[in-house]
């Protein structure tokens, strides 16, 4: 069975088509026509024809996307690609491809990824965190994307910042309209606003730690400070679901010191005699999502 998978962002569409042992057969991606809904559906049409011809095959087809359908009403809600919000996109691009799709949140697709066939792989529940531009996070138990009774499961970027300390104040607004959420204090552009607020530059999370690696003094206080955030927040996981294994994604899952630092910090925060939850890298870097959105269809 020839599956073929979708990562639907918000600056480009990455489709791949995978053999029944995780195979890549072909590989596309054009840009994302941001802002237009129907061109949207028209490049996941095209990129399904052009798939399915190179391979020479009818494929089932899975999609990972910002956001999630409403279980209610059929439409997506929760896109931060806000021309998704309000559209029955799930039954669009069925009659559009003519055949049923399965449509999963992109962090989800990313757990899945990995629990299949990546860092996670032989473990039975799977939280997946996408640390990057923004912050989300999905589920998958025994090799299944668990999205929940309102397809909100894992959405832990947008709950609010555990434990605050003085230096968490004020709490920061969020795009979603909160103000204090997770994403707001530990996504990349959080981060280096952060450093600089405290009156030091940084381009972007990338070059903060390396210089702190490098051992530059106010670059090692806001990594520690993050690293702190970072371990309140996934202590709150644990104390919940208290998955077999966490594995970072995005951007922010190559800063190296996290996996050391943050098992350590998260300690302390968690409701246990003792925390063995391994934190660990994800294998297939930027493909998890779009290698989970073909999984959403399984073996």
């Amino acid at each position: 069975m020839t599956r073929i998978g979708i990562d639907l962002g918000g600056t480009k569409i990455e489709a791949i088509a995978l053999d029944d042992d995780g195979s890549v057969l072909r590989r596309a991606r054009v840009a994302t026509p941001a802002g237009d809904y129907d061109a949207t559906l028209a490049a996941l049409r095209d990129l399904v024809a052009d798939l399915e011809r190179s391979v020479g095959a009818g494929a089932s087809i899975g999609i990972g996307m910002p956001g999630s359908p409403s279980p209610t009403t059929g439409l997506v809600r929760n896109a931060n690609s806000t021309w998704l919000n309000g559209r029955g996109f799930v039954d669009d691009i069925e009659r559009m491809l003519a055949r049923p799709v399965r449509v999963a949140n992109d962090a989800d697709c990313f757990a899945l990824s990995e629990a299949v066939d990546g860092a996670a792989a032989g473990t039975r529940v799977v939280f997946g965190v996408i640390l990057g531009t923004g912050v989300g996070g999905g589920i998958a138990i025994d090799g299944v994307a668990w999205s929940g009774r309102n397809r909100i499961a894992g959405e832990w970027g947008h709950n609010a910042l555990p434990r605050l300390a003085p230096r968490d104040l004020p709490p920061p607004r969020c795009w979603c309209g909160r103000a204090g959420c997770i994403e707001a204090y530990l996504s990349d552009p959080a981060l280096v606003a952060g450093h600089r607020r405290r009156g030091h530059a940084a381009a972007d999370a990338a070059v903060l730690a390396a210089a702190a690696t490098a051992g530059d003094a106010a670059a090692r206080e806001s990594l520690a400070l993050y690293v702190d955030r970072l371990a309140r927040a996934l202590a709150s996981v644990v104390n919940v679901l208290d998955p077999d294994v966490i594995v970072l994604g995005g951007g922010l899952s190559n800063i190296d010191a996290l996996y050391e630092a943050v098992p350590s910090s998260m300690a302390r925060s968690v409701f246990a005699d003792a925390v063995t939850t391994p934190i660990v890298r994800n294998r297939h870097g930027d493909s998890s999502g779009v290698r989970g959105a073909a999984w959403l269809w399984p073996r």
